[in-house]
């Protein structure tokens, strides 16, 4: 794999040829417009062409309709297959038939439309509910609740606290408005609901008796007769609501024989979207329009074939040093999978080195290692297998799910997991087979072919950091490739063999007892690492410096004791639940506990496990060699979601 060598395209074409242009393009999927903000910031440019303008606003409220529709849709009339329904294959005219993107989009309207009935249907029914639980509690009572009173007595149903006694608000009117009285009608676990009656020439003394008892007047306006009456005309406006609810429902899900045309739209539109922002990088003055980009070297004479076809005049040159050259990575169909961990950092600079297949069999390697299960592995292999085969997805992951199924089946093998320590436990308490009578293969097997990280977790540390050892030397190595590549072999070599004599030195300290090694090494770093630093003394002062970073390495390699830790974390829960499972001693109970018990380590480990495994790479091994900071290559090209365009076409 290597990243893919640009040619910076300057394109000046006819107004009225931009379009099929940029569909010519799109269809070949290896030019990037990018913007003129140079050229619009230079008046010698903005004195003859302004920016372009665009279709894109409109394009973006069009994938917003369909978008809503398609959602409403799948509410109320579900496709079978769901999450893992497969694309299907279209032509390349169908997929651009202008009829049905038209057909699809008044599809669309309507059924938004109808979403919008629905809202306002389901607002009002929330309302006329709300009214309904107001009068609930004034349904025994017998008057309008226009009512107010009569020529000397006035009528004012209300509300007191729960927690207020009416007998102690009896007995305050009493005192001090012995003509009036409270007549209770119902209460809840919030309020009393109440009547006040009394005479007019005592109202206010009335109210002034109930101040301490918070009560509160109960308004119904612009109802006419009884609570009881009201709430069976609600009840009828709510079934005339229901009904015409489920009408927009059914008239919804009519329209479920529309989500194939609105689905193929959308991917239209998200191309459409494309070509319109595409638009609006370039500049025009009406007639003509400049547009200028990247593209793909090894599809020069394509992009050229379509330009030479049109009225186009062009340039395709190298770019110049102070470019923002894209960086598009390209390889082998089987490793494009390790793209997602790529993409996951900063992309590498146009410069740099394409990192991922210098990272595929570490990050493949280093998954297994920490989850090292056969079972595991196998389920991880089946699981992302089976989905690709049904579903053929887009995107990485499950691609990238076959081989970790496979490292961690692999890993499993030599060091004895097979659902953890499952087949002891059901030989032993199921099958009253104990671990001596095994066969001898099997033994060895459940021993751990190379070791075992339960018995023996000390060397799998031990072996955790001397793999993690040979990945930042590996490191080390592509850094002296990428000088040398550059012209600068030596200045490789200076940065790393000093490292490597006084690390060199560290065993054969602990072996010998000679420190000769370390002596050397220590005089390399001090003579060759502030090289680069101004006069004698910054040299020195540089070189002594640097022996400070070897605790940035012990920091480095001690990292790689992750890989110890998620294999033991992987194999001890594993264990503990096939022991919880076998307590009972009932071969059901023991499959339950079993399942669900090796389905939430396989959910918790496979997340941190793929966490871990990348971080080695970007925090450690990428710090060796890795030259970030640059951008993806964008270009204009067919990207579908629920639909493949027939390549053969």
């Amino acid at each position: 794999m290597s990243i893919v060598k640009m040619k910076h395209l300057k394109m000046l074409v006819l107004a009225e040829e931009r379009d099929v242009i940029l569909s010519k393009l799109m269809r070949l999927g290896c030019v990037e417009i990018a913007e003129t903000d140079d050229q619009l910031a230079d008046p010698d440019w903005t004195a003859l062409l302004g920016k372009e303008t665009s279709a894109l606003t409109q394009v973006r409220g069009q994938i917003s309709e369909l978008n809503e529709a398609l959602n409403t849709l799948k509410k109320y009339a579900p496709q079978k297959g769901g999450l893992f329904r497969s694309r299907g294959i279209i032509s390349e005219k169908d997929f651009l038939n202008q009829e049905q993107k038209e057909s699809a989009l008044n599809e669309a309207k309507s059924i938004n439309h109808a979403v919008s009935e629905l809202e306002r249907l389901s607002g009002e029914a929330n309302r006329l509910n709300a009214q309904k639980a107001s009068l609930t509690p004034w349904q025994s009572l017998d008057m309008p609740l226009s009512m107010e009173g009569t020529e000397n007595v006035e009528m004012v149903p209300g509300m007191f606290p729960i927690s207020t006694s009416l007998d102690a608000v009896r007995g305050e009117l009493a005192q001090k408005a012995e003509l009036a009285e409270i007549v209770p009608i119902s209460e809840d676990k919030t309020s009393h609901y109440v009547v006040l009656l009394c005479h007019k020439s005592q109202w206010s003394e009335a109210l002034n008796a109930l101040k301490p008892y918070t009560f509160t007047a109960a308004r119904f306006k612009g109802l006419e007769g009884t609570a009881a009456e009201n709430m069976e005309v609600i009840d009828s406006q709510l079934k005339e609501n229901a009904d015409a609810q489920a009408k927009l429902e059914e008239s919804i899900a009519a329209h479920a024989g529309s989500l194939s045309a609105i689905e193929v739209t959308l991917d239209r539109l998200a191309q459409d979207s494309q070509r319109e922002a595409a638009r609006e990088n370039g500049m025009t003055d009406g007639t003509v329009v400049y547009l200028e980009g990247w593209a793909a070297a090894p599809k020069q004479k394509k992009v050229e074939a379509v330009l030479k076809s049109y009225d186009v005049a062009y340039s395709i040159d190298d770019p110049e040093e102070c470019d923002s050259v894209p960086t598009l990575l390209q390889g082998p169909k089987w490793m494009d999978s390790i793209n997602m961990v790529t993409e996951m950092y900063s992309p590498p600079a146009y410069d740099g080195i394409d990192p991922n297949p210098l990272i595929f069999g570490w990050y493949v390697f280093f998954f297994g290692f920490m989850f090292a299960d056969v079972a595991y592995g196998i389920i991880i292999w089946l699981v992302s297998h089976i989905i690709i085969k049904k579903t053929k997805p887009k995107g990485y992951v499950f691609y990238l799910g076959r081989w970790l199924g496979f490292s961690t089946a692999v890993c499993g093998f030599f060091v004895g997991g097979f659902f953890g320590n499952a087949i002891q436990v059901v030989a032993e308490n199921f099958m009253g087979i104990p671990f001596e009578r095994f066969p001898g293969w099997l033994q060895t097997f459940c021993n751990g072919i190379i070791v075992n990280p339960i018995n023996d977790p000390m060397t799998v540390l031990i072996m955790a950091m001397a793999i993690g050892f040979c990945q930042l030397v590996c490191g080390q190595c592509i850094h002296i490739y990428m000088e040398a590549r550059d012209g600068h072999a030596m200045e490789g070599v200076l940065d790393v063999v000093p490292w490597w004599i006084f690390l060199a030195g560290l065993p054969v300290v602990l072996l010998t007892g000679s420190p000769i090694l370390v002596i050397l090494g220590v005089i390399a770093l001090v003579l060759t690492q502030g090289r680069h630093a101004k006069g004698i003394f910054g040299k020195a002062f540089g070189g002594v410096a640097s022996l400070y970073d070897v605790t940035s390495w012990l920091s480095d390699v001690l990292s790689y004791a992750r890989l110890m830790a998620l294999m033991l974390a992987t194999s001890v829960i594993a264990m503990v639940f096939n022991t919880l499972a076998a307590l009972p001693g009932i071969f059901l109970v023991f499959v339950v506990i079993f399942l669900v018990g090796h389905a939430f380590n396989i959910g918790v480990n496979l997340i941190g496990t793929y966490v871990h495994a990348a971080r080695l790479q970007y925090l450690e091994y990428y710090g060796k060699f890795y030259k970030d900071g640059g951008h993806f290559f964008k270009p204009l090209k067919y990207n579908t979601k629920f639909v493949d365009i027939d390549e053969k076409e």
